[in-house]
């Protein structure tokens, strides 16, 4: 079996979605996927964003959401990872020379099941997958961790 995914983990502001812009800036039009980005306001983180390599933004959590999905004080819209998840299906449909960037695979995108799935495919598929995954335990996570192919 061909180790082609990338899982990088770590403690929270250990460089991980450093990497992956990086990464995303070498490889321009041969990178597919997203990103996670702090929202702050006067210094202070407020939320994330999720950020397409197309171009796409939306809010994931913010401190003002009122949520049934909660990770610490932030309200999680799991629907907004639709255009990153779109982005990952279209890349898997069209099974383009592209290497896949996912940041992060973590409580927050994990309230989503289709989240879930496209990260399977994406790690199932023959493209290579650059990701961030949580470093704690978490039962979807450590399974991925542990794959033969990682």
């Amino acid at each position: 079996m061909i180790e082609k995914n990338l899982l990088l983990t770590g403690l929270p502001g250990s460089g991980k979605t450093t990497v992956v812009t990086r990464l995303a800036g070498l490889l321009g039009n041969r990178g597919s996927g997203f990103y996670t980005s702090e929202t702050r306001q006067k210094g202070r983180r407020e939320g994330f964003e999720v950020v397409t390599l197309s171009g796409k933004r939306a809010v994931l959590a913010h401190v003002d959401f009122t949520s049934s999905f909660r990770v610490g004080k932030y309200g999680v819209d799991p629907e907004s990872l639709k255009e990153a998840i779109y982005e990952l299906k279209l890349s898997l449909a069209h099974n383009e020379p592209v290497c896949l960037l996912i940041d992060e695979i973590g409580k927050m995108e994990l309230f989503n099941p289709e989240f879930r799935e496209a990260v399977l495919a994406a790690l199932d598929s023959p493209l290579p997958v650059v990701a961030t995954i949580l470093a704690r335990p978490h039962p979807f996570c450590d399974t991925l961790k542990k794959r033969r192919d990682v």
